[in-house]
């Protein structure tokens, strides 16, 4: 049963890339219908974005401490 997004806690980083790679890789095999599919592509687009959120709080926080060493 699947969760709801309230209640579907974010993966690390590399759990949602870990799982992403997965989605891929299914995908591209391809054998699965069209439902399957579709929820395959739903999943990859949601760990996309959490992979892109961690990627850019990373940024953010090294941004902050090279600017914190300049000053």
């Amino acid at each position: 049963m699947p969760e709801s997004a309230a209640s579907e806690q974010k993966p690390s980083y590399e759990e949602a890339r870990e799982e992403l790679v997965d989605v891929v890789r299914r995908l591209e095999a391809g054998g699965t219908t069209l439902e399957e599919s579709l929820a395959l592509w739903e999943r990859g687009e949601k760990l996309s974005t959490w992979c892109q959120e961690w990627l850019d709080g990373a940024r953010q926080r090294l941004d902050a401490a090279v600017a914190a060493d300049e000053d």
